[in-house]
């Protein structure tokens, strides 16, 4: 018969057992003992990137997590957020072939552990438990150390538990939007303008010295019907894009009337539809452009929308392109900037742009300084698959930033100020091409 003390003097042996192979990296469980609880599911799917992948390889996330996983080079990195300090068990669920073993290495805030692994059949492989010390964004990450066979194996989720996934955990948790949550959340600069009519909008945007990541949109002038910005289309091309959108209704479509040198134009689709005009230029991170956006009616049913793009490396206005968007009669509202991924797999890096000097031009001809905005977000953001999303004034400029997977952002409707120049754009509207 085992008394008490007897059977809490077994538990204490185990438990150091435990942590004293946790510490070394061995993660192999003595026969008969129960690794922590890893109870929660963390799919790859929505929540992971090959965040490193060297020339030839061939991983990939899919819709099932991590596959072809051959190359030890090869880094994947998981992202969940937790709501408070504590203990956090990790495991991951995986699988590999009929034949051959693998050995891997899973690093858990910088904190290594290894896991050997076998069989066909889809397993939790327990990995190690850390501390977590402060709320926030956890990066978990996967490598190849060994394998017998062809694979390292396939990968669904990282499993966790422990104290400090008892409350306000984040990961992306909705299949139907993995897409979405992989690019990362969207944040947006609501502007607070005056209620009289406005036939000009003026604003300057500037991108940081490595916050300009491949499929980057810093979008510069919103408006009511359409666009105005700066894409990092590759790591060879970047454009300036100005669209507008069809009508909502259907009634009709929006047409090009005129366009600048170089410039293309056509149509677009998928989010909509619409006239889309774009310039390839090679703008700089750290250099400071001006946008300048025109509307205003033709008196015969239509509105006309023109955008002017200024590079200081050019020192004058270029015309983007001009179109008519039928069945309206209005002069530019809605004003807004955003800051956008377009690539699932570039959403886990770090992208911020900075706006200022933004003024509105009425149709009476003053000018209107823009010196309050509203910070909002999307649909990713507001449904809490992903939190990495912020905004606010910097050295007196608006500014967003998203991705990386940081845990300081911003409430959602928060309005924010900054100090007002009182110096309007000098701008010859007569010499505008």
């Amino acid at each position: 018969m085992i008394t008490n003390k007897v059977f809490s003097a077994i538990s204490v042996a185990i438990f150091c057992m435990l942590i004293l192979s946790c510490k070394k990296g061995n993660t192999a469980i003595p026969p008969g003992e129960i690794p922590p609880t890893t109870s929660i599911a963390v799919p790859l799917a929505g929540n992971a990137y090959i965040t490193q992948l060297p020339a030839g390889a061939t991983e990939e996330i899919t819709d099932k997590g991590l596959s072809n996983w051959t190359n030890k080079e090869t880094i994947t990195s998981t992202y969940f957020s937790l709501g408070q300090p504590g203990t956090l068990n990790v495991a991951i669920k995986a699988k590999l072939g009929p034949t051959g073993s693998s050995v891997i290495s899973v690093t858990i805030n910088g904190t290594a552990f290894t896991i050997n692994m076998a069989g066909s059949d889809n397993k939790t492989y327990f990995a190690g438990t850390v501390n977590i010390a402060t709320a926030g964004y956890v990066k978990v990450e996967l490598k190849g150390v060994s394998k017998t066979g062809n694979y390292f194996g396939d990968v669904s989720d990282v499993m966790i538990g422990g104290t400090a996934t008892t409350s306000n955990l984040v990961f992306a948790n909705d299949p139907a939007n993995f897409y979405w949550s992989r690019r990362g959340p969207s944040c947006h600069l609501n502007y607070t303008t005056p209620a009289a009519d406005k036939e000009y909008f003026y604003s300057e945007l500037t991108v940081p010295v490595g916050e300009d990541e491949i499929a980057s949109y810093f979008m510069a002038n919103g408006f009511g019907e359409g666009y105005f910005g700066i894409q990092v289309n590759s790591a060879t091309e970047r454009r300036i894009l100005f669209s507008v959108w069809d009508p909502a209704d259907g009634q009709g479509q929006t047409t090009l009337l005129k366009k600048g040198p170089d410039v293309t134009a056509g149509r677009f689709g998928g989010e909509g539809t619409g006239g889309q005009s774009y310039l390839k230029y090679n703008w700089k991170a750290g250099a400071t452009y001006k946008f300048l956006t025109k509307a205003k009616p033709d008196g015969a049913g239509s509105t006309v929308y023109t955008s002017w793009f200024f590079a200081p490396e050019q020192g004058s206005w270029r015309l983007i392109s001009s179109w008519t968007r039928p069945n309206i009669s209005k002069y530019l509202t809605g004003f807004h900037g955003f800051l956008e991924n377009f690539d699932p797999s570039q959403g886990y890096l770090s992208r911020k742009a900075a706006w200022s000097n933004q003024w509105v031009r009425l149709a009476s001809g003053s000018w209107s300084e823009v010196t309050e905005f509203k910070f909002t977000v999307d649909a990713t953001a507001a449904n809490k698959q992903r939190l990495d999303c912020t905004g606010g004034v910097e050295n007196g400029q608006f500014f967003l930033k998203n991705g990386g997977f940081f845990s300081n952002g911003v409430a959602p409707q928060t309005l924010f100020t900054k100090p007002a120049t009182g110096i309007p754009p000098v701008i010859d509207f007569n010499a505008l091409p």
